[in-house]
């Protein structure tokens, strides 16, 4: 086979609550790119990247640039059953800096790979693994706010939904913090209560926080400092108030096994659209399982397509505990035939062939021109 068509559809979902990871200077809303590709036989498969210029350095604009003209002269005309030789062409294309570069980006590529190649073997993703999943993952609710008194309604709104988990947004400030974690304990006594600093702490708040938070019932502690700190990570790994999970900056598997060697992490909030897609997200997934570290699923606030590749990822590992994929609850529009909607705080996991989803074109193409992202481009 060959790829002989590269398709890109850069759209902006609107966000229906405040998320400040989507507020940019263009106004709120969540960009990401739709990718189609498709084969000499006829066979198509979609992928969606989804940059975050808060989270990382990957703008809505600058994916569309990569993938346009860099990414797509690069994977036109390879083999789409060869994943590591299309991944291998995207790295020579754009290079690592430290590590992988243009993750979000690339993954987009990646995600529409595993859609084309099990769409042409009539198989779902997770069953070209070897993996059946369970048929359906549960989730957590996000609880993200700078005034305390919009805790109460956020948990409660959750739990009206069926939400027995929640995902809190900490730091800068420990002391807000348990204030909030004090809410939603109150209201969720036995849920899973996963803190995520995003890096937002320096090290002396952390080693502060930390044992608060554990002293509190908090089981894990995501990202308290920004990933470049090394010696700060052992330092809190070494305290051993909580497990220490990894995300931002924790792309490739080469640097996991790093940081695992350095004794830098308990564990890691694994994201397919960080590392650059599933090939990547398995390997990570592989070498923690291997050194019985831990292994939690999360997203960026994904949509559609990159929802589905995570729910298959998470689902065909055995995840154990309620993924952070908050997509349903910020985003409000969906191009799926079958948009995911969550039932009892789960998600179903698609069991069709590919990713398991299927695109209404008509209904992406009067998206990509409402968001009209080529035209402020001039592309």
């Amino acid at each position: 086979m060959k790829i002989v068509r590269f398709e890109i559809f850069p759209v902006l979902y609107p966000v229906v609550r405040p998320f400040r990871f989507f507020e940019t200077p263009r106004g709120p809303g969540r960009g990401a790119v739709f990718v189609k590709l498709t084969a000499d036989d006829g066979t198509v498969g979609w992928g969606q990247s989804v940059p975050v210029p808060r989270w990382t350095y990957e703008t809505l604009e600058s994916a569309v640039i990569v993938l346009e003209h860099y990414l797509k002269p690069a994977v036109l005309g390879l083999d789409p059953l060869d994943l590591e030789g299309v991944h291998a062409a995207m790295n020579r294309e754009i290079c690592a800096s430290y590590s992988t570069g243009y993750p979000l980006t690339k993954a987009g590529v990646d995600l529409a790979l595993h859609d084309l190649i099990g769409k042409a073997r009539g198989q779902n993703v997770a069953a070209l693994w070897g993996k059946t999943p369970p048929a359906e993952l549960t989730i957590s609710w996000t609880v993200a706010s700078k005034t305390l008194d919009d805790i109460p309604g956020i948990v409660d709104e959750g739990l009206a939904r069926g939400f027995e988990h929640f995902n809190v947004k900490v730091a800068p400030d420990p002391d807000y913090d348990l204030k909030v974690c004090r809410i939603v304990q109150e209201r969720v006594p036995h849920g899973f209560l996963w803190c995520d600093a995003n890096g937002g702490y320096d090290l002396p708040t952390a080693l502060r926080a930390a044992p608060m938070l554990a002293d509190f019932g908090v089981p894990v502690l995501e990202q308290p400092i920004p990933i470049n700190q090394i010696s700060g990570y052992q330092a809190l790994v070494k305290q051993a108030a909580l497990p220490i999970l990894l995300d931002e900056g924790m792309v490739a598997p080469t640097e996991l096994r790093e940081y695992i060697q350095l004794g830098c992490c308990n564990g890691v909030a694994v994201k397919p659209a960080r590392c650059g897609g599933l090939l990547p997200g398995r390997q990570q997934i592989e070498i923690l399982q291997a050194q019985k570290l831990l292994f939690l699923g999360s997203g960026l606030t994904d949509p559609d397509l990159s929802l589905a590749g995570s729910l298959i990822l998470f689902g065909a590992h055995g995840l154990n505990y309620p993924a952070a994929l908050n997509g349903p609850q910020f985003l409000g529009e969906s191009v799926l035939t079958e948009p995911f909607v969550p039932v009892k705080g789960k998600l179903r996991i698609p069991t069709g062939p590919g990713l398991g989803v299927t695109v209404d074109e008509a209904k992406l193409q009067d998206f990509v021109k409402r968001s009209n992202v080529m035209g402020r481009l001039g592309l």
